[in-house]
């Protein structure tokens, strides 16, 4: 069967899904739970996949945020972009700001959504079918071994560069070159794709994407209210911008979104107890130690993680109230990091009349939701880093606060 066929037969199956979660009838979060989920808004997205054992969520998360782009504005089946060749050109550029900032930044296979914008208007953008970034013998994705030689490459660099007289020569970036080829597949220039050649370049003109009409906002009160901001996050090594709002305000902005036809890429931490894929929820309980947790989450939120058991992933329980400062409190003394990036796609209530975003994750479709989790609005508050978004999702009241 080709690979054509396969995306097809996966997009199919996505539309599907989301047919079934759009049913009117009350869904659930497991089999067994008995919380009850209302649809509110919910829109189209691809299919799930799996980054495997990769720290490339963002890339995940973020290109699946945009494919629902493309179906909003009127591509009813999306070419999947690949996830590879975005990562494999950040981490050149990534590379490269390493060694000119003597290793003060981050270079780590972790990156942020602004990554993508950085990526499509430098590079362009190639379909998954293409470029899978799979050139090692493996049918799933997994990084260990390239970082391992990535990172030894730019280290020793780095460490030849303070010793050396000469600095460094112009022959470090094709070396490193060698290494992303050989694990990901010789760079594209030019490629055919259903009967047309391109370059990463004019398809990235052809898909239509303007790159920017997107912005992140954010909520931390380290920041003044209603300007831009830079996250003081390790994966933001391309130094992007937010909009810092009001805390309601991000809840808002999320909901006026996906009422009007728009998705949201969503980054946060998913290190809390209360954050389990494996039950396809996250919550905040009052009482934090109802929950028990075993094993621990894999070093990159690849997978799963820690198998966590609690009533209040089967029955709706009083959940602690986030405020402003509750939240900053998290962020500052660093028990809320940068974990995950995942992708918006819903607004649902349960029973109690909370209201819950239904998550496209990247971790495979292996749990109830197949691939989906809801996400309190108090978690949401509490555990955000930031959302992006096109700039029309927004009301006219946060865009005339933000002077969009």
């Amino acid at each position: 069967m080709s690979k054509f066929l396969l995306s097809a037969l996966s997009l199919g199956l996505s539309f599907t899904l989301s047919a079934q979660f759009g049913y009117s009838a009350p869904v659930k979060n497991a089999e067994e739970s008995e919380y009850a989920f209302t649809k509110i808004a919910h829109l189209d997205a691809t299919p799930v996949e799996s980054q495997g054992n990769t720290g490339t969520c963002w890339s995940f998360s973020a290109l699946s945020f945009f494919e629902s782009e493309l179906i909003r504005k009127g591509t009813k089946q999306p070419d999947l972009l690949s996830e590879m060749f975005v990562v494999r050109k950040a981490y050149e550029s990534k590379a490269e700001k390493f060694i000119r900032m003597d290793g003060k930044i981050n270079f780590s296979e972790g990156g942020a959504f602004h990554d993508i914008p950085f990526v499509i208007k430098n590079y362009g953008i190639v379909p998954q079918e293409v470029y899978t970034g799979l050139n090692y013998g493996s049918e799933t994705h997994n990084h260990s071994e390239m970082f391992s030689l990535l990172d030894g490459a730019v280290q020793g660099l780095l460490s030849h560069s303070k010793s050396s007289s000469t600095g460094v020569s112009t022959a470090w970036m094709g070396a490193l070159n060698g290494i992303l080829d050989a694990y990901f597949g010789n760079d594209l220039k030019e490629f055919e794709y259903k009967g047309k050649k391109y370059t990463p370049q004019s398809y990235a003109k052809a898909i239509g994407l303007n790159m920017d009409e997107y912005v992140s906002l954010t909520s931390f009160t380290n920041h003044e209210l209603y300007k831009k901001c830079q996250l003081a996050i390790p994966d933001n090594w391309a130094w992007g911008e937010s909009y810092n709002v009001g805390l309601t305000d991000l809840f808002d902005a999320c909901e006026y979104a996906l009422k009007n036809g728009y998705t949201l890429a969503w980054g946060a931490d998913v290190s809390e107890k209360g954050f389990s894929f494996k039950n396809g929820l996250a919550i905040v309980p009052e009482d934090p130690s109802t929950i028990d947790v075993k094993g621990k989450d894999s070093k990159n939120y690849s997978d799963a993680g820690a198998d966590k058991a609690s009533n209040a992933f089967v029955t709706p329980q009083k959940e602690l109230v986030i405020t402003p400062e509750l939240r900053q409190k998290g962020y500052d003394a660093k028990m809320t990091t940068d974990d995950h990036g995942m992708h918006i796609v819903g607004l649902y209530k349960d029973q109690k009349g909370t209201r819950y975003f239904l998550v496209k994750n990247s971790w495979g479709t292996g749990n109830y939701p197949k691939g989906y989790l809801y996400v309190s609005e108090n978690y949401f508050n509490y555990k955000t880093i930031n959302v992006y978004v096109h700039k029309d999702g927004i009301s006219g009241n946060l865009k005339k606060k933000l002077d969009l």
